[in-house]
């Protein structure tokens, strides 16, 4: 073969890594390790489109590179296949989420297998598969089975915790807990029933069962997170959404608060997505106290940040969700206040934190009384008052918080200044003023006033200093069918653990994946879905876990994904630890990349694992997006003018599947058998030829403009694919996928492979000894793209590529001491060209156990510049001169050009500006 015929080249090097385990990482202690990987992908029905590939790409060059550097290198890919698209499916038609899921694994497979990724099929794991998710199970029960001691500041067997109890029972220890547990001594403890033990236990463990306000979409049968509702209706499929109590299992992730935040320190992430996680886990210094309630036996207990306000307070807010809130309602505000509650309590958290424009409450009727100057202040209803942050109560002080201002201003509410400051233009928080109006902490600075104030709390037993943490614990349950079945049964409404030995407990079958006539998850309609024990037989778990438990681990499942024994060998986890390089999404931030750390941390703790982090280096890759085409079809008819006659007529415009234009040239024909009404369609063109209209868009069915890697693929090859994304921008920033530029980098594959095939498709390459300025084209690039990689800036290698290829071709180079190490530094980006020429050049083994050329500093040394010369401000001539010429020389030669002649016209120069290795300028 000679000329390049891509479809057969990349056919056969595929075959060939597959068959030889090329990319399979083993322990090698001899060299350094390096783990490179992308956020696995659910495989969804459609398939990957241009944009997924980005990351993958990114990775692989990296993953390539490395090799070449002398790494042994971990690059393996999986799939989250747990998720809630399949589940809706097999609802829809029946079929087992199993069968979707596994079809369209093998078609993502099939795909990122002709990109030509140096994946680790060897390792693949699936997060649906029992030998997987067994290890999801085991992880839950040793979550169960811990709590986290705060003096220690770690996770410890919670059989330590009872050892504990049985000592002094429960007074004096420093542990993660719930908020409200009754103290107890070592005798009373000892004589609990052992219902009352587990009942107490729940209150300490790191997975626990507990009433918990969530997002229940009863079309969906299901819990959905914050993440998925959108105005009080599911992101899937659009149905409503109603806030309820629910029995769920949560995680105790508030317990490591303090660690997620301070160890944000040690990774190298994107300060976006730090800040996002920051933001999430909410830390804030303040205090905590409680207001008593009048003619009442409740006290409201509340968290603020700003106790120097104490006396600025004019009424509390209550979340609609408060536990309180119904006690509180007198009869005459009854109708009002349920009704309001009833409203309030079905928006999500996230849409009553964005929307601050709408202000409602209502009033309870009830007052409560400030513990440091004895007023009565109302208890309200607010919805813009969290139950999910803090304590659910707010004292509000209008005059220095902007959202308590605006809703005293719309209710008529008090506002009093205690804060110097200006309060005409509204609230401030006068954070730098003195305390005014205050009583006893009037006249001092913020900080001063805050611990005095405190310290009034702690004297009166009504509160106390305190960090307080926006961050919840995470529910973790779903009432689904499709996901893993928790290794829980329950004996006398308490939960307890199977048998190790009886993992994975697998899902069973179910005749539909729609909850039961009674309300119970789909695990309701499984046959006998019990454990039995030498007690008895005992109902098991049916809810199963959220999406995020199986991805939470996988990075450690892929150092060892067929051991039987543990969820991953020691020996494995020890070498390859953190993961180095880490590509995906930004949207991730406070899901996904939050409880991976948190299980890391705990793993950890338990000793089961020896790294803290999980992730070293992550980058968030930009997205693709897609680049849209317009028809314009008049109106009224099945006539489509092209775009540049559409202001003749009165045209509308009508997307068009990008896959019939090239280069915003429409294939007619195809566009009529684009669908059946386009079938008469007729045309009025430009120069004979139907040109179409474009925008940027985000890629979507809907607009027509998805493009599938697999067209491309067949039409210009994956190597050109895969330089083509590189090619289009930054790897963090967007932009748009344009076909008009794919066809340079196709033909600067051509143009590389000429360097090695003469005009007459014969083999070209000799032994000849490399020139100078070859050998200085070459070292230029082999810095550069050293460099490039090294920071992670793709697309500025392929343009050094495609400089240095045209460089080599100007001088005719087919020398194999230029050609070979070009090779090797183009390899990681098109591996399959590089592959095939490797072997022509006499190669046995891979380009990818080659190593990286050194770039050699001599020939990178530039001896002469050619100096633009300027007569007058303007550019009339270039001339080449050494670039160890004095001032004077430089000026001399230059005016002694025989191109300048005719521009001085043997006038004498009245100037010359030289700048040494830059420009010359002349003024005659």
């Amino acid at each position: 073969m000679s000329a390049y015929d891509f479809q057969e080249v990349e056919k056969k090097w595929q075959a060939k890594w597959e068959s030889q385990g090329l990319f399979n990482a083993k322990i090698d202690p001899d060299k350094p390790k390096f783990y490179s990987l992308d956020m696995f992908p659910y495989p969804s029905g459609a398939g990957l489109h241009v944009g997924h590939p980005l990351g993958y790409i990114a990775s692989d060059i990296v993953t390539r590179y490395k090799r070449l550097k002398g790494f042994n290198v971990l690059h393996p890919m999986g799939y989250d296949s747990f998720g809630l698209p399949a589940e809706q499916y097999a609802i829809q038609t029946g079929q087992h989420p199993a069968v979707t899921t596994e079809r369209n694994i093998q078609r993502y497979t099939e795909q990122l297998k002709r990109i030509g990724f140096a994946f680790d099929w060897d390792k693949e794991v699936r997060t649906s598969e029992p030998n997987y998710y067994k290890w999801t199970q085991w992880i839950f029960m040793q979550l169960f089975d811990s709590y986290y001691d705060l003096e220690a500041d770690k996770a410890r067997p919670i059989a330590e915790l009872e050892a504990i109890f049985n000592e002094k029972g429960n007074q004096g220890i420093n542990v993660a807990c719930d908020e409200y547990i009754e103290p107890f001594t070592e005798t009373e403890w000892s004589g609990f029933s052992e219902k009352e033990k587990q009942k107490t236990l729940l209150k300490y463990r790191l997975t626990y069962l507990a009433e918990t306000t969530v997002n229940w979409c009863p079309a969906l049968g299901t819990v959905l997170s914050n993440d998925e509702v959108k105005d009080g209706f599911s992101e899937r499929g659009g149905h409503p959404v109603e806030r309820k109590k629910m029995m769920q299992w949560n995680m105790r992730i508030t317990a490591y608060a303090e660690r997620l935040l301070k160890d944000l320190e040690e990774v190298e992430w994107p300060e976006p997505v730090k800040e996002m996680q920051r933001n999430w886990i909410g830390r804030s210094t303040g205090a905590e106290m409680v207001f008593q309630v009048e003619a009442h036996d409740l006290k409201i207990k509340v968290f603020t940040t700003r106790i120097d306000t104490i006396y600025g307070v004019t009424y509390l807010a209550l979340a609609p969700e408060h536990e309180f809130v119904e006690e509180l309602i007198t009869e005459e505000q009854r109708n009002k206040v349920e009704r309001y509650v009833a409203t309030a309590k079905n928006r999500s958290e996230r849409d009553r934190m964005s929307d601050v424009k709408t202000i409602s409450g209502a009033f309870t009727g009830a007052y409560a009384i400030n513990p440091f100057n004895q007023e009565r202040i109302p208890i309200w209803v607010a919805d813009y008052v969290l139950a999910g942050y803090g304590t659910g109560a707010v004292m509000a002080v209008p005059a220095h918080d902007e959202r308590d201002y605006n809703f005293a201003r719309h209710f008529g509410l008090e506002i009093r200044q205690v804060i110097e400051g200006n309060l005409e233009e509204g609230s401030f928080p006068g954070k730098d003023g003195m305390i005014m109006n205050s009583g006893f902490i009037s006249g001092l600075p913020m900080q001063e006033a805050m611990d005095k104030a405190i310290a009034f709390l702690e004297e009166n037993k009504i509160g106390k200093g305190k960090i307080q943490y926006k961050m919840r614990d995470a529910i973790f349950t779903r009432q689904r069918y499709w996901g893993e079945p928790l290794p829980v049964y329950f004996k006398d409404d308490l939960p307890y653990l199977i048998d190790e030995k009886d993992l994975p407990l697998v899902l069973p079958e179910v005749d539909k994946y729609l909850p039961t006539e009674e309300g119970e998850p789909p695990l309701g309609r499984a046959e006998d879905w019990t454990y039995k024990t030498a007690e008895g037989e005992f109902p098991l778990e049916l809810s199963t876990m959220p999406g995020w438990a199986g991805s939470s681990w996988y990075f450690f499942r892929y150092m060892d994904p067929k051991n039987e024994s543990r969820f991953v060998g020691q020996e494995e986890e020890k070498y390859w630890g953190q993961v180095d390089l880490y590509i995906g999404g930004a949207e991730h931030a406070t899901g996904h990349l939050l409880y991976s750390r948190f299980w890391t941390k705990f793993l950890y703790d338990r000793g089961f694992v020896s790294i803290k982090e999980p992730f070293k280096k992550m980058i968030n890759q930009g997205m693709i997006q897609g680049r849209s085409n317009f028809v314009y079809r008049k109106k009224g008819s099945n006539v489509f003018v092209s775009a540049g006659l559409k202001g003749e007529h009165d045209a509308i415009p009508m997307h068009v599947d990008v896959n019939i234009v090239h280069n915003d040239r429409l294939d007619v024909e195809a566009f009529k058998k684009w669908r059946p009404d386009l079938a008469d369609a007729e045309f009025i063109l430009e120069d004979g030829k139907y040109i179409c209209g474009a925008e940027i868009e985000k890629m979507s069915k809907s607009k027509y403009n998805v493009v599938n890697p697999d067209d491309v693929i067949a039409r210009y090859g994956a190597d050109t694919l895969r330089l083509y994304e590189m090619f289009l921008g930054p790897l963090e920033q967007f932009k748009p996928w344009n076909t008009n530029g794919i066809d340079g980098v196709s033909k600067f594959l051509k143009k590389l492979w000429r360097l090695f095939y003469d005009g007459s498709d014969q083999w070209c390459v000799n032994e000849g000894i490399p020139g100078k300025e070859e050998l200085k084209s070459l070292h230029k690039a082999i810095k550069k793209v050293e460099e490039d990689v090294e920071r992670y800036s793709f697309n500025t290698s392929v343009s050094t590529f495609m400089i240095c290829v045209n460089e080599l071709s100007g001088m005719k180079c087919h020398k194999r001491a230029i050609l070979e190490p070009l090779l090797v530094i183009l390899s990681p980006y098109a591996p399959h060209i590089a592959e095939e020429l490797w072997e022509k050049l006499g190669h046995t083994s891979s380009i990818i156990e080659a190593s990286y050329p050194k770039a050699m500093e001599e020939y990178l040394t530039e001896e002469s510049h050619e100096y633009p010369v300027s007569v007058n401000g303007k550019m009339r001539a270039k001339v080449s001169l050494p670039l160890d010429l004095s001032k004077e020389e430089i000026q001399e030669r230059a005016l002694a050009d025989e191109a300048l002649q005719k521009w001085i016209a043997g006038k004498t120069p009245k100037k010359v500006i030289v700048v040494p290795g830059k420009i010359v300028n002349i003024v005659v």
